[in-house]
């Protein structure tokens, strides 16, 4: 896995590049605040998120596939103690941590002290496909503490983790993209993955609605945990995106880091 890193930032800056220009071309909702000023923003978060993760890299010194590694080389996990096929390890490894981040994702709605660092994802006022990056460090950091811990316990292989990772970051800047696509084409494609459409709901202001469908990637969680809500009660062109009580603000950098830790 040499050369891992790298064809997961090609992937990704691919896939970001597809998107932004397909909601570009064929855009769901008009805007409520500057491409300019939320994209500055959401990609400087991003940028200390990876600052971050290479923290926690030197730190550790392992992050998730240096984990798997780590756990294969010295017989850690249930997978390095199970003999089952390559493909099949591979499909219940990204079942499994889909899973965990659906869970997480539910979790961080209800404990209060989590969701004053998750709501620094919801205050943007726009969903694009930025928003799919905007996550508080701290955040990011936990995240990735859980997936590590996770991946010890599994002992999957390398090759499952870096497709999972690729999987996740790939939907969620598809989910996350401000993208018009042809109903019919939704119903079928969110039978499986999470759509722009269903996941816009889970962005909405009021509570009942952005207490729904937690999903990233698989929208199976939702439908089997009853957490699945199919559309917005005002629609999505009516609907408003973000928090209640904000205003323009988000789109800032220093006050969207300092939002944990201020009093709403």
């Amino acid at each position: 896995m040499e050369h891992e890193p790298f064809i997961r930032l090609a992937i990704f800056l691919g896939l970001f590049a597809l998107f932004a220009i397909a909601e570009a071309m064929h855009p769901r909702r008009p805007r409520a605040v500057s491409r300019q000023k939320r994209w500055i923003t959401n990609l400087s978060i991003t940028v200390l998120n990876t600052v971050v993760l290479r923290g926690l890299a030197f730190t550790l010194p392992l992050l998730a596939v240096g984990a798997a590694m780590d756990a294969q080389a010295n017989g850690w996990g249930l997978f390095n103690h199970i003999n089952w096929a390559s493909w099949v390890e591979v499909l219940i490894c990204v079942l499994i941590l889909d899973f965990a981040i659906w869970a997480q994702h539910l979790i961080t709605h209800k404990v209060p002290i989590l969701w004053r660092l998750h709501r620094v994802h919801h205050a943007d006022r726009d969903m694009d496909v930025t928003t799919a990056v905007r996550f508080h460090p701290i955040e990011i950091a936990l995240s990735m503490l859980l997936k590590i811990g996770l991946v010890y316990l599994l002992g999957p292989s390398a090759l499952a983790v870096v497709l999972f990772e690729i999987l996740l970051n790939g939907t969620a800047l598809f989910n996350h993209a401000n993208l018009r696509l042809p109903l019919a084409v939704d119903a079928v494609v969110r039978r499986i993955l999470v759509t722009p459409d269903m996941h816009r709901v889970h962005h909405s202001v009021h509570r009942q609605e952005h207490d729904s469908n937690y999903g990233f990637a698989l929208s199976i969680w939702d439908r089997m945990m009853g957490t699945y809500k199919a559309y917005p009660s005002e629609g999505h062109d009516d609907m408003t995106v973000g928090l209640k009580w904000q205003d323009t603000r988000p789109a800032q950098l220093g006050w969207s880091l300092l939002l944990p830790f201020r009093r709403k």
